[in-house]
Formats: C-alpha cells, sequence, structure tokens
C-alpha cells in the first residue's frame, strides 16, 4: 500500500517555445507570459500546490536571438539539450530562414511528435507546415498571410476570421493577441478555467474566449 508521503506530486507540464532570428517579439511574449503568470497565479490560487507549467526558449544554438525590431532574446536551451516539451509553441514573425532551416525543422517534428499539444501564433503556422506537422485540415495564420499560407500549403483548409483553430493535439492562432487568447486557451484546457480567468486578470488582458 502507498503511503501518502510516498505519492510523488505531478511534474510541471514542459512548455517550449521556439525562438529564432526575426521572430516577432510579442508572438513570443504573449504565450511566454500567459504560461509564466500562471504559474505564479496557481500558487495565489492554491498555495504550496506544484507548479502547472515549466516554460523554456530553446533555438538552433545558445548564441542570442535577435527578435524582429531587434529584442535580443537569450535562450534556455538548444536543440541538443532542450527538455522534451508536454506543449510546443511556435511564434511567428519573419519566418523565411527559420522554415527553411533543417535543423529547426527537425527539431519542430521531432519535439511535436512527443508533445500532447503543438501550437503556433501567427506565420509559426509555416514553419509547423513546412516541418511536415501541420500537413491538412483547418489551420489559421495572420490575416495578412491567409492567401500565402494557402498558396504553399494548398492541402490545408485555411480559416479566415478566426482567432484560433483548435484541433485537439494541433492548435494554430491569428496573430499576436490572438496568441495571447490561444495561450490562455491552452491554460483552461491542461490545467483549469479558473487558472486562466486569474491569470488574464492578472495580466490586466480582455481575454476573447470565443476562437
Amino acid at each position: 500500500m502507498t503511503t501518502p508521503s510516498a505519492i510523488k506530486p505531478p511534474k510541471p507540464l514542459q512548455v517550449a517555445i521556439l525562438v529564432f532570428d526575426e521572430v516577432e517579439a510579442l508572438d513570443l511574449g504573449g504565450p511566454y507570459e500567459v504560461f509564466t503568470t500562471a504559474v505564479r497565479m496557481a500558487q495565489r490560487l492554491q498555495p504550496g500546490a506544484p507548479a502547472p507549467f515549466a516554460v523554456q526558449c530553446v533555438t538552433r544554438s545558445l548564441a542570442p536571438v535577435r527578435a524582429r525590431a531587434g529584442l535580443r532574446v537569450l535562450p534556455d536551451a538548444d536543440f541538443t539539450n532542450a527538455t522534451a516539451p508536454d506543449v510546443l509553441i511556435v511564434p511567428g514573425g519573419v519566418v523565411d530562414a527559420a522554415a527553411a532551416c533543417a535543423d529547426t525543422r527537425a527539431w519542430v517534428a521531432q519535439a511535436a511528435r512527443g508533445a500532447q499539444i503543438t501550437a503556433s501564433v501567427c506565420t509559426g503556422a509555416f514553419i509547423l507546415a513546412a516541418a511536415g506537422v501541420l500537413t491538412e485540415g483547418p489551420a489559421t495564420t495572420h490575416w495578412e498571410d491567409i492567401a500565402d499560407l494557402r498558396a504553399q500549403f494548398p492541402t490545408l483548409d485555411v480559416r479566415e476570421n478566426v482567432r484560433w483553430v483548435d484541433r485537439g493535439a494541433l492548435v494554430t492562432s491569428a496573430g499576436i493577441s490572438a496568441g495571447i487568447d490561444m495561450s490562455l486557451h491552452l491554460v483552461t484546457r491542461l490545467a483549469s478555467a479558473a487558472l486562466a480567468e486569474r491569470t488574464a486578470r492578472q495580466m490586466d488582458t480582455p481575454w476573447n474566449r470565443e476562437p
């Protein structure tokens, strides 16, 4: 018989956010803020409870990444030593180089295979498609890139005028603020609606709960 002291607390879900040169800062920062704020708010809702998430920024190397408009980002891990994610987030920005990078495509494909949920923000959908993770079915991206996603990946059913598309293990969102809405939606799925609500309140952000 297992005694209470022998029961191990649940491990936090590992959230990996891909970073790359010319990443859109808020496509990266929005989900990062949601999941890390959710960790803090979980302690306020239930002091002493295990952290629901552990977040790391992952890139091809540990060199600083230059985000779009020049913001410098120091990654936590590279493709060789990153913890296998339960949740993989692929942000957007200027994604041509990242989508063309064989190492990036390979890591995204490998990480997605083991993840419970793989999600993209904005033009991150192009990276998922280039990596063979997003191959068919409904998806979305930033409104300005709808036509290009359709043209480059004609097997996708690219949806307009939606904040995000949730297919269970694969979720895609429109741009910037839609990525925050989608991330709060994922907190609801993975933890609780109460935690997502408290996180949105702490961030002082209006939460569009409907896709």
